[in-house]
């Protein structure tokens, strides 16, 4: 990049920085937290009453023990979706599994547990620390070659399972769309500040078809930007699955008698700047949590309460983290469920 574009980056960053923060601190109106019964809309659901939070697995997830894929996996075809390495295979009972490999494998898998406890929708998500993928060697793949070893072997992979009708009919956006106020919209705020998640872009939202138990559902589909920073980092391995990061991160920001500034997601690190699409996107999303009610943001809390903390640590333990990472992001996950209680 020349002189004169790094200097224009970085006057567009600082302008928008500026407009940012200002409007940040300006005391527009919020609309009024609504209620909605299990969050159903004409189109769908977007949450529904976790009656069985004390007794659900958190280490199998929505999923449950039984679904959990069985080997041995065949390839299909590669998967260019998002910027992580990821294939499409069918294991040994003919269900369709896409597998994630990289630095969102483990954040991810915790994330679906601990955001469908609270009563949300989330992927049917496993993680295997080994397996092999029969007939992968022999494809001309575009990404991730480097992390597939002789045979097929793979190592700490998520895999998402491929529901038999579901259907992804299209996006929804977290400030246009019909939960809008709702306690259950700002609760799902609430949960992606818990959980660090930062990338928040719309896109990463859709509204799917063929939910086995609830029909059409709203859903955060893609977790993976988790239990990291609070934002786009440099360097980039701090902001996914860091415990130190997400440990040393801020999770509440400005309070006031009415209302919570949550710190995810935060503005992404001023060096990507001299990328101006990437940088001015993940600037937009600043602000995204700020202004939740604290009511709901208690709700949430009260909700989380419901989980013990093994239930959290198996969420952690579910995708092969050590003892001691399980330990240290379970106690800042505790931590923060009594930050929301405390509100």
């Amino acid at each position: 990049m020349s002189k004169k574009s790094q200097g224009l980056a970085l006057l567009l960053a600082f302008t928008f920085l500026s407009r940012s923060s200002a409007g940040s601190d300006a005391k527009t109106p919020s609309p009024p937290s609504a209620t909605v019964e299990n969050a159903r809309d004409e189109s769908g659901l977007l949450w529904k009453e976790p009656t069985d939070i004390r007794s659900r697995n958190l280490f199998y997830g929505p999923g449950g023990e039984r679904d959990q894929p069985h080997p041995p996996f065949t390839f299909v075809e590669e998967d260019l979706k998002g910027t992580s390495p990821k294939y499409v295979v069918r294991d040994s009972d003919g269900v369709k599994w896409t597998v994630k490999l990289g630095i969102e494998a483990r954040p991810e898998t915790v994330a679906t547990r601990l955001v469908w406890a609270a009563g949300y929708f989330t992927n049917e998500d496993y993680f295997l620390q080994d397996l092999q993928v029969n007939g992968i060697a022999a494809a001309h793949l575009k990404r991730g070659e480097n992390l597939i070893g002789p045979g097929g072997s793979m190592h700490a992979a998520r895999l998402k399972r491929h529901l038999k009708n579901e259907k992804k009919i299209e996006d929804w956006k977290w400030r246009d769309e019909p939960f809008a106020g709702s306690r259950e919209l700002n609760g799902l705020k609430v949960m992606m500040a818990l959980i660090n998640n930062w990338d928040l872009k719309d896109d990463n939202n859709g509204l799917y078809a063929g939910n086995e138990a609830a029909g059409h559902v709203y859903m955060v589909s893609d977790l993976g930007a988790s239990f990291g920073t609070t934002g786009l980092s440099f360097p980039f391995s701090h902001s996914k699955g860091d415990l130190n990061s997400f440990a040393h991160s801020k999770f509440i920001g400005k309070v006031s008698t009415e209302y919570v500034d949550f710190r995810t997601p935060s503005r992404p690190a001023v060096i990507y700047a001299f990328w101006p699409p990437l940088f001015l996107g993940r600037l937009r999303l600043d602000g995204l949590c700020h202004r939740i009610p604290r009511a709901d943001a208690r709700w949430v809390g009260h909700l989380l309460s419901g989980l013990s903390p093994n239930q959290i640590r198996d969420a952690f333990r579910a995708a092969g983290y050590t003892p001691e990472q399980v330990d240290g992001f379970s106690k800042v996950i505790e931590e923060r469920i009594t930050e929301l209680n405390q509100l």
